[in-house]
């Protein structure tokens, strides 16, 4: 038999490299910050560690630690392969360049079913206008157009620069009624394609956001109560919530609306 010290001088090793046994290391948890972090959960149970490390104004790794070791961490949705169609991406240099809107379904619970309405700001993602209504018309579009153009000219009228609103091809944004009404305000009207809501995706995403931290959260037990909870969550999405597109900051305080 040889050795242990020859075969290390043969291949030219120190014989440490053989001996040496990996201690594992004990990952200790910040208990006052896991407290912490815990209350924000409760708060926000979709949130991941870099918008909590955000909220919670400390550094994204030990956050991350402290989901992974107590099995808190969000578990990511599968991505499995999608076949993409022509890129239409809902982009803009500067506000009022682009807008976006769409409608989705809320249950209210004695009033049923009500239709939301919003229009949204390509390049700061604000919340410009919104209408939750009973009747899923064109008027409840109309409504949340409307509202956006007090909100960001003042009154309503005719707008005197070149202003877009995308939408998808529903029967709502393509009516005769809304198309006149676009025309009326001086809108380009922009359609995705066919059967691609991912060139819609900016207000798909912002839907999915609303029912996972709100809608979802809440079971409203009429229409009013869920205009009041809906409101409430609109106004801490665009004045609060940290936007991961925007590095984290609140719609409203994107620098180009301070400029």
């Amino acid at each position: 038999m040889v050795s242990l010290v020859k075969l290390c001088r043969w291949l030219g090793l120190p014989r440490r490299t053989l001996y040496y046994r990996p201690k594992p290391r004990r990952r200790e948890i910040n208990t006052e910050l896991a407290d912490k972090v815990k209350l924000a959960l409760e708060q926000f149970p979709t949130y991941g560690y870099r918008r909590l490390a955000c909220i919670l104004g400390e550094n994204r790794k030990p956050i991350q630690r402290i989901l992974q070791l107590k099995g808190w961490q969000v578990r990511k949705r599968p991505q499995g392969f999608r076949p993409r169609a022509r890129s239409l991406p809902s982009v803009a240099s500067r506000p009022d360049e682009r807008w976006t809107t769409d409608l989705t379904h809320v249950w209210c619970g004695k009033d049923r079913r009500a239709s939301l309405a919003v229009i949204i700001d390509c390049c700061t993602r604000e919340i410009l206008g919104w209408r939750l209504s009973d009747n899923g018309s064109s008027k409840t579009a109309e409504a949340a157009l409307e509202e956006a153009l007090v909100h960001r000219f003042g009154a309503l009228g005719r707008v005197h620069q070149a202003l877009a609103l995308r939408s998808d091809n529903g029967l709502v944004f393509s009516s005769r009624h809304y198309t006149a009404t676009m025309k009326a305000y001086g809108l380009t009207q922009e359609f995705t394609t066919p059967y691609t809501p991912e060139q819609n995706g900016l207000v798909e995403r912002f839907f999915r956001s609303l029912k996972e931290e709100c809608i979802w959260l809440n079971r409203f037990e009429s229409l009013g109560q869920a205009r009041a909870l809906i409101g409430r969550w609109i106004r801490y999405y665009n004045e609060e919530r940290p936007h991961q597109s925007l590095d984290y900051v609140a719609p409203r305080a994107h620098p180009a609306l301070a400029a």
